[in-house]
């Protein structure tokens, strides 16, 4: 499954993208990493953001290791990350797009690099993403003191405690570091999948044995096929007295109006303080086929829900303008401007016509690798 965008739809933006640019005067927030799970913290946040304070203070552990970190360069509104204490930033970088052959080794490096010393704090990546590529190139742009300015979540397959414990193993070493901070159980997309996952020597067994020997920090889920399997999923955990940390899934304008995660999910997730991490703000492109909606509209939809992040693909220096010129000028969409795109968008959102990871096969990774889901080979 792909978890961001299409590289592809969105160049006709690029061009009216006017002064969108990598590099500000702004100082990025230093991130420290050490709130346990389940600190409490106040309600999940509302569409208006946390700017960081370009003087904040850094961290004594972040004083004593400054010669090796890199100049941070601008800066990215954050938000709370459910109930964990961390915060991070409003859009995260997918993991999908920086392991495809379109970029070299280097230029993914740089470009992960240059998204962080912008202010882009919250990274995504998969254990199978590319073949492993993804977070080899991630790992390899975390050295020289990037890794600890940064949020970074993988994704796992296995439904087993051995395939998700062999997997975690493999998402280290490529990652190059010796914790994750969020782990999420991958493409929950089959109503068998939660009694799977908690079932006996199940996958869950893995990921909290690794929270408890340090390797991860937070545990959460993904899923893109039907919000049911979500609350299933969740109802699960709560059956087995626990309770995950985040939680991705779509969240854009036309997922309001079919099979909508929006309004069966997002709600419990906020009732139970569980970060919101939204994907597929434009359907991997497909929505935009529609030729209804513009890429910042979509973007900025799904950014005036109460998210935590909006993952989404950045495959060049343009697409990361883009992103961070949305993000740094946001306003929320106002109730009648959400109801106007809703509108303009509800006759092509009948029957999931251009969201396709519901209704195909097409973004389902492991319907077509199902060994993914028993053992750590890709």
């Amino acid at each position: 499954m792909h978890d961001e965008e299409n590289r592809h739809s969105r160049r006709g933006f690029l061009l009216g993208v006017a002064g969108a640019t990598t590099a500000s005067a702004l100082g990025c927030r230093s991130q420290t990493h050490g709130v346990e799970q389940g600190t409490p913290s106040t309600a999940s946040p509302p569409p208006g953001d946390t700017k960081p304070a370009a003087n904040e203070k850094t961290s004594a552990a972040s004083a004593s290791t400054a010669p090796e970190q890199p100049t941070a360069t601008g800066t990215v509104p954050k938000r709370k990350l459910g109930r964990t204490g961390e915060m991070v930033s409003m859009i995260g970088l997918g993991g999908s797009h920086i392991g495809t052959k379109a970029l070299s080794d280097d230029e993914a490096v740089k470009l992960i690099r240059s998204a962080i010393d912008n202010g882009v704090t919250f990274l995504d990546n998969c254990w199978d993403y590319n073949g492993g590529a993804s977070e080899e190139r991630m790992g390899k742009a975390l050295e020289g003191g990037y890794r600890k300015r940064v949020f970074l979540m993988t994704k796992l397959d296995g439904r087993t405690k051995e395939a998700a414990r062999n997997q975690l193993g493999q998402s280290l070493e490529r990652l190059k570091t010796d914790h994750i901070d969020l782990v999420q159980v991958h493409e929950v997309i089959r109503m068998t999948d939660p009694d799977r996952v908690f079932g006996e020597n199940g996958a869950i067994e893995a990921l909290i044995e690794a929270r408890r020997e340090g390797k991860i920090r937070f545990i959460g889920f993904t899923g893109h096929k039907d919000p049911t399997i979500h609350l299933t999923m969740l109802e699960t955990a709560k059956k087995h007295k626990f309770t995950f940390d985040t939680v991705q899934m779509p969240l854009n304008v036309m997922d309001a109006q079919y099979v909508s995660f929006e309004k069966a999910v997002l709600p419990v997730l906020l009732e139970r303080q569980i970060g919101v991490l939204g994907m597929k703000s434009m359907g991997s492109g497909d929505i935009l086929k529609s030729g209804v909606v513009k890429p910042e509209e979509c973007l900025r939809y799904s950014l005036s829900l109460p998210t935590s992040v909006v993952i989404t693909g950045i495959d060049s220096d343009k697409v990361l303008a883009q992103d961070l010129e949305i993000a740094r000028s946001f306003q929320p969409l106002s109730a009648d401007e959400k109801q106007a795109l809703l509108a303009r968008a509800a006759d092509a959102a009948k029957n999931g016509k251009y969201e396709l990871f519901k209704t195909s096969h097409k973004y389902d990774g492991t319907e077509a690798n199902k060994h993914w889901l028993e053992e750590a080979r890709i």
